[in-house]
């Protein structure tokens, strides 16, 4: 049962990475063709949809800063964090991979680089995903986003922070969304921003469920 969670965490974060850095590279070969704007539905409907492929097998976490976050909000074991991240790395490592073969004249493979200070992006980044959290974690049934309207919820506010953010800071919210590219692709000056404000904001979206909702908000039955 544990390996097919496993496995579907690596196909959901596959298919977010594949998919959505996949249009920025598409956007750049063919000179603008997908838009920003559709980037941002890109990465909000891919969400979406993993979601709903996956959400009550694994939960479709598909982002270690989601699984960090429910076992901080004691929603999900910390014993499991460790594999479920992997998981989402290898997953994103191979879409990065199968990019890089598809398109091996590209240079930043939709890596997420900061356009203004580093200090500004890292802020921005960890208010973007602590609005994320606050959505997954208020959708959720336990550690697992399912239902019609989580699919919904968590793919809406993805494609809109895409939307607005997007241009700015890359809109990663997922530290295995901007591992991959950055590896693969060699710019790794800036990583340490994509890997650290997402944990930082989910954290806070988890203390801020605490401090509104009733003491059970933190309870798998909740």
């Amino acid at each position: 049962m544990k390996t097919k969670q496993y496995i579907a965490e690596a196909i959901g974060t596959f298919a977010l990475v594949f998919c959505g850095t996949g249009a920025i590279v598409i956007n750049e070969f063919t000179g603008g063709t997908v838009t920003h704007v559709g980037i941002a539905i890109t990465f909000g409907l891919i969400v979406m949809g993993m979601i709903y492929a996956f959400g009550e097998i694994s939960g479709a976490h598909i982002n270690p800063a989601v699984t960090i976050a429910f076992a901080y909000a004691k929603k999900f074991p910390w014993k499991e964090v460790p594999a479920y991240c992997i998981a989402q790395i290898v997953g994103a490592f191979a879409a990065s991979g199968l990019l890089l073969f598809l398109f091996p004249e590209n240079e930043l493979l939709g890596s997420t680089l900061p356009q203004i200070d580093v200090l500004r992006v890292f802020v921005f980044e960890i208010v973007l995903t602590f609005f994320l959290m606050l959505v997954i974690i208020n959708v959720s049934t336990g550690s697992k986003e399912i239902g019609v309207m989580a699919g919904i919820a968590i793919g809406g506010v993805v494609l809109l922070e895409a939307l607005f953010a997007g241009p700015i800071t890359g809109a990663s919210m997922n530290p295995a969304r901007s591992l991959a590219p950055a590896v693969v692709s060699g710019h790794l000056q800036h990583l340490w921003i994509y890997l650290l404000a997402p944990i930082i904001g989910a954290i806070l979206a988890v203390i801020s469920c605490k401090l509104v909702k009733d003491d059970h908000c933190c309870d798998d039955n909740c």
